[in-house]
């Protein structure tokens, strides 16, 4: 099963408002193991920075002047993601944003239908528990310790493995290991039992002779006060 795990930067918290993506990082996963093939872009917003949203990402409006407008190279972005689902750390701000540049260059938007949010997951396995990516990451033994600011694909890449953890990963490798484990039990059980090779013993007889039934009786006769009397 393929699926995109994906972070987004922004100027704000709110696309109804004016603001826009400005980052995006995505990681591509198959049966919950990365392959290896991200996709990463930073897009020029056509609008100020604020000093606080520089202050989350880094990302200076400077930075992003010479940077590819959105809707120039949406494609690439769409292309990379495909239709698999979308997995996301509160997943509906990110998707929020996706699907508000997509509208602005007039593309469809991606259903909601494909959206994970890991924020959920994390209610649901740790109830009453934080639920930030830093503390998910600290609950797993993750480590982040390169993460000084927020970065799209570095934070796509730390979630990849925050899911993973959440699905039960451990786990799941613990059942793979198991289960091969069984295969090769049964293997060398079925080993075991193969007919051994050369020539076929007659059965050996185990009724008693008439000498050995005379010894019983003589032994049992001489038994005194049996239990059984």
């Amino acid at each position: 099963m393929r699926e995109i795990v994906f972070d987004t930067e922004t100027t704000g918290l709110d696309p109804k408002t004016g603001d826009r993506m400005v980052e995006i990082g995505c990681v591509e996963m198959v049966n919950l193991v990365p392959t290896g093939n991200t996709f990463h872009a930073y897009y020029n917003p056509e609008r100020d920075m604020p000093a606080g949203a520089e202050a989350v990402h880094g990302l200076s409006a400077a930075f992003l002047s010479d940077k590819p407008l959105f809707r120039d190279t949406a494609h690439e972005l769409l292309d990379f993601i495909g239709d698999a689902p979308l997995i996301a750390h509160n997943a509906g701000f990110d998707f929020g944003f996706l699907n508000a540049e997509l509208a602005l260059c007039e593309r469809e938007a991606v259903c909601m239908s494909r959206m994970i949010d890991t924020v959920a997951l994390a209610k649901k396995r740790h109830p009453g528990a934080k639920l930030s990516l830093d503390a998910l990451c600290t609950r797993y033994g993750i480590d982040r310790s390169h993460r000084v600011k927020h970065g799209a694909l570095l934070d796509a890449e730390l979630l990849a493995q925050v899911y993973v953890e959440l699905k039960g990963g451990r786990q799941i490798g613990l059942e793979l290991a198991a289960e091969t484990a069984a295969v090769e039990v049964t293997q060398e059980a079925v080993a075991v039992r193969k007919a051994p090779e050369g020539p076929r013993r007659e059965p050996r007889p185990h009724a008693p002779s008439a000498e050995e039934l005379a010894r019983h009786r003589e032994f049992m006769a001489g038994i005194e006060n049996p239990l059984w009397g």
